[in-house]
This record gives structure tokens, sequence and C-alpha cells, in this order.
């Protein structure tokens, strides 16, 4: 079965997106010092000032969100922004990040189970085992690793803030749009992480960066959140959760690329054996056609408000 031209056309943006995403790592180095829950609060500041201009030179109907989409949008916020961000930098204090990245990893497995549910169908079983192929794959390059207990358990903590991600924002995308979805999600997020920022760090939360973390900063939130938001959530309107989260296995690959292209580091069998399964499980999984049902649960189907 070929691949369709709207398969290309989503998965080139949802490849791109999860590669930007995956530059996260090494570009965080640079801002390794500044204040962690302070710079993620700047990042979505600045973000949600650029997707809220880009939404008013667009211009179109300009429709408030319902209080159900502003549930909805708080919640996504909240999992998929904040706590995702708490998992991650609680997690590297107990286990490896390696372990992490091995149960983020999972994310293609869960999105291919659970995202055609809530679109009223049935996982496709080609598109699991694809999304099982990309997982092990992603894990391979992460290089599995080790840890406690409670870093794993803070590790699957990110992993459900990685799903809700996604999934919290299919019902959103039909009405009100990759970019205000981007926007409000964004500009919730940011007083949150201001607060975890306030609590862990007090008056040090934020503070002048230097001109090294200034260009990272600008970089995280133009091209890691801008840029990818966009693209990422464009793709989940076109592929469909189940078929989109195949390309979240490129975080790892992008990963190591980027810390090659930086000098950093060479790639290993593993690097290059974890890429190439990425690679060979989302062709198989772009190459199922998914036929969307004639009827979806109330308040789930797309379009509903």
């Amino acid at each position: 079965m070929k691949i369709s031209s709207l398969s290309l056309g989503g998965g080139a943006a949802a490849g791109t997106a999860m590669f930007l995403v995956g530059t996260l790592t090494a570009v965080s180095a640079t801002i390794a010092d500044y204040p962690v829950f302070g710079g993620q609060a700047v990042r979505y500041t600045v973000a949600a000032v650029i997707l809220l201009a880009v939404a008013r030179l667009r211009g179109g109907p300009a429709r408030r969100p319902a209080a159900r989409e502003w549930a909805l949008l708080a919640a996504l916020a909240g999992t998929g922004l904040v706590a995702f961000n708490v998992c991650i930098v609680a997690a590297t204090r107990d286990t490896s990040p390696a372990t992490i990245g091995t149960v983020i990893a999972t994310v293609p497995i869960v999105l291919a189970l659970v995202g055609p549910l809530l679109e009223g169908r049935r996982p496709a079983p080609a598109v699991v085992a694809s999304a099982c192929v990309v997982a092990a794959g992603a894990a391979l390059a992460n290089g599995l690793g080790g840890g406690s207990l409670r870093g794993l358990l803070l590790s699957l903590g990110a992993l459900a803030g990685e799903v809700c991600f996604s999934l919290l924002a299919v019902p959103l995308l039909p009405t009100l749009g990759p970019v205000r979805v981007s926007a409000y999600s964004a500009a919730i997020a940011a007083p949150m992480l201001l607060a975890v920022g306030l609590v862990t760090d007090g008056t040090a939360v934020l503070r002048a960066p230097t001109g090294a973390e200034f260009a990272g900063l600008a970089y995280l939130s133009v091209i890691v959140t801008v840029i990818a938001f966009l693209l990422w959530y464009g793709a989940l309107g076109r592929l469909g959760a189940d078929r989109a989260g195949l390309f979240a296995g490129m975080i790892p690959v992008s990963a190591v690329v980027t810390t090659v292209v930086l000098g950093l580091g060479r790639p290993g069998p593993a690097d290059l054996a974890g890429a190439a399964l990425v690679a060979v499980g989302v062709v198989l999984g772009l190459r199922r056609r998914v036929v969307p049902c004639e009827a979806a649960p109330i308040g789930i189907a797309r379009g509903s408000a």
C-alpha cells in the first residue's frame, strides 16, 4: 500500500516537529545554570506572545474558547507542559537520562492504542506493531539505562504528560486550530511554572540571562516551542494521534544528531541501529490506511465544541 500525499505532508510536519524537540537536550546545556522552572516560564511566556501575535495577524474568527475548551486547555497545560517538566527534573535526581528517555520512548505505543479509541475507532494492529518497532528503536538509541523505583515512577509521570500533550489537543484543534491551542496552552503554563519555581527557588526563580543563556532560551522559545508546537498540532489533525505518535521516536535520534553536529560526541552502533528501527517503524505505520469511523463519542468527535 502506498503512502498517501496527506500522510507524507503530515509525516513531514510531525517528523520535523519531533526532530526539533529532540534538539532540546543539547541546547538545554547552554542554560544548565539558569533556574529550571523560571527558564521554562520565560520560554512559554515568549512563545505565547509570539503565537498570540501570529493568531492576530492571521485574522479570521476570534471566538473565545468555551468553558469546556478552557478546561481542556488548562488540563493540557497542567499535564503536557507543567507536570511533564516537573517529572523530568525530579526524575533526573533518581535515575539516568537513558531510563527517562526509554520510558518516554513508549509514547508511540500509548498513542497507537489510546488515540483511536478517543476518536471512536479501533486501534489498527499494523500501527500498534509499527509503534512497538519505533519504541524499541528509540529505547535502543537512548541506551536503556537503570535507576530507582522513584525515578521510574517519575519517568512514567513524564510519559503521561507527553501523551496528554497530544490527546487533550485532539478535540480542541478542529475548533481553535493549532495556533490558538499552542498559544493558549503556553500562556496558561507560564504562570504555573513560575509558581513552581517560586516554591523551589524562591526569589532566585528569575535573573538576567547571560549571552549564551539568552540565545538558548530564545531557541527553546521560538524553535522548540512555537515552530514545533505548530507543526505537531497540524500533523495531529492530518494523521491522527496514532500515526503522528510514531514520530515521537525521532526525539532520541535527533538528540544524537544534534550531539554530533555540536561536536559533543559520536553515534555508536546502538544509536545507528535504533535510528534504523525508528525509520522502519515510521514507514510501516504510515503505509497503514486509517479510515475514520462515521460516529464518534459525543464530546470527543472532531468538530465538537
